[in-house]
């Protein structure tokens, strides 16, 4: 599966896997694999080549822009995989416009995505719902960085295919 993924500077990776560390039940994301889902493109049977041609189109004149860690928070309800996920939780005007502009391309993945987009960072799933309780109490400074460059993302290899610069 692909997406549209931003890549989050180290600062946030490095605070990301600062947090993990007081979650050793739960299955913490590699170094290096740290990103925040725009979202993903699906489409019946339709090769990588036109998902991302029709991606590129549709982010056709969309500008940088700004997004800002904001705090800790989890889901409890996840649609799959292990439960509690605990994240730092992204706000950005933008990027919430960027995704309704993809969502309209783009169906829901059945089972994965659910209909309320809350952009975040994954710090681990799994594990003791008390202890993704405590580290979500915490306090963090609060971290922004622009979004100039977007990332295709391929799910099953867990590697970025190509990227697309802003504006496109």
């Amino acid at each position: 599966m692909y997406s549209l993924n931003v890549p989050v500077p180290g600062q946030v990776a490095k605070l990301a896997g600062e947090l993990a560390r007081d979650l050793p039940e739960a299955y913490r994301r590699p170094r290096g694999e740290h990103t925040l889902g725009v979202k993903r493109l699906v489409g019946t049977d339709e090769p990588y080549s036109r998902l991302e041609t029709k991606a590129r189109e549709t982010l056709t004149g969309q500008p940088g822009f700004e997004c800002r860690i904001t705090g800790i928070d989890y889901f409890t309800d996840v649609p799959k995989g292990s439960s509690p996920v605990v994240y730092l939780a992204v706000e950005s005007p933008e990027l919430h416009r960027l995704h309704k502009r993809l969502a309209a391309v783009f169906d829901p993945v059945e089972g994965v995505e659910t209909p309320e987009y809350s952009p975040h960072v994954t710090i681990a799933r799994g594990g003791s719902l008390d202890r993704a309780k405590r580290v979500a109490d915490r306090d963090i400074e609060q971290i922004t960085w622009r979004v100039e460059e977007p990332v295709f993302w391929d799910g099953q290899h867990n590697q970025p295919v190509s990227t697309v610069s802003l504006p496109a």
